[in-house]
């Protein structure tokens, strides 16, 4: 996203608060900030880089750090791997972009073309809500937070890393003492972000050899849900 784009590492909003938050700012959003983009970078097929910290532990390590300067109860996620690049970047494919084509009629050629086993956008998990309306709803967040989607990157509004980064935008604004930034993250974690992670999460579950993807996912749906209930908690005592 640009001006844009929420969480996106180096080339953040021009608005947003920096990763290293002043020394007033609200230290625990800052973190869950930095975790909910770093939940966005490891959500990618790994260039060498991301397998780097992912081999190393490095990735891991962070997540840890991070995850400590919360309140939130969460267990962390094991976010290492021992296979190469290549092995992870066909995982990641066969699960979130390959689709499937079956055979229906051998003597006529007719076939059955399916979408990926997992798809990342919210869309694919809400039945009851067009795909325009998802993605309008969320054009329309975006907007209101001066932000807007990298058209470079060609991934529709709601797409789990961007929602997953806007998220961690909320925060920063939050950590730089902006007082709508919470009850906003709480809309957008309640009407979106939630059932997305959740859908994700279910769907991973039921495929076999997720690798590091498969405890990332468990690990966000847990995030989104602890971050929703403290979010809860405190703007109702307000």
């Amino acid at each position: 996203m640009s001006d844009a784009e929420p969480g996106s590492g180096g080339d953040a909003d021009r608005r947003a608060p920096a990763d290293d938050p002043p020394t007033d700012a609200d230290r625990d959003a800052a973190a869950r900030g930095g975790l909910y983009a770093l939940a966005a970078r490891a959500t990618t097929e790994p260039d060498s880089e991301l397998h780097e910290a992912l081999a190393s532990g490095a990735l891991d390590r962070e997540c840890r750090r991070l995850l400590d300067r919360t309140s939130l109860d969460v267990e962390p996620p094991d976010l290492t791997t021992d296979d190469d690049r290549e092995t992870v970047c066909a995982r990641f494919n066969d699960l979130f972009v390959l689709g499937h084509t079956t055979v229906e009629d051998r003597t006529d050629g007719t076939i059955d073309a399916e979408g990926p086993s997992v798809s990342l956008y919210e869309s694919g998990y809400r039945p009851e809500a067009s795909w325009n309306d998802v993605n309008l709803d969320l054009a329309r967040a975006y907007d209101y937070f001066g932000v807007e989607v990298d058209t470079e990157r060609r991934e529709n509004h709601d797409h789990y890393r961007l929602e997953l980064e806007f998220a961690g935008y909320l925060c920063r604004r939050e950590a730089a003492v902006d007082a709508d930034a919470a009850r906003a993250r709480l809309d957008f974690l309640d009407r979106h972000l939630a059932l997305l992670s959740e859908g994700v999460a279910d769907a991973l579950d039921g495929e076999p050899g997720t690798g590091y993807y498969g405890e990332l996912a468990d690990f966000c749906r847990d995030l989104v849900a602890a971050d929703t209930d403290d979010l809860a908690d405190r703007l109702e005592g307000e």
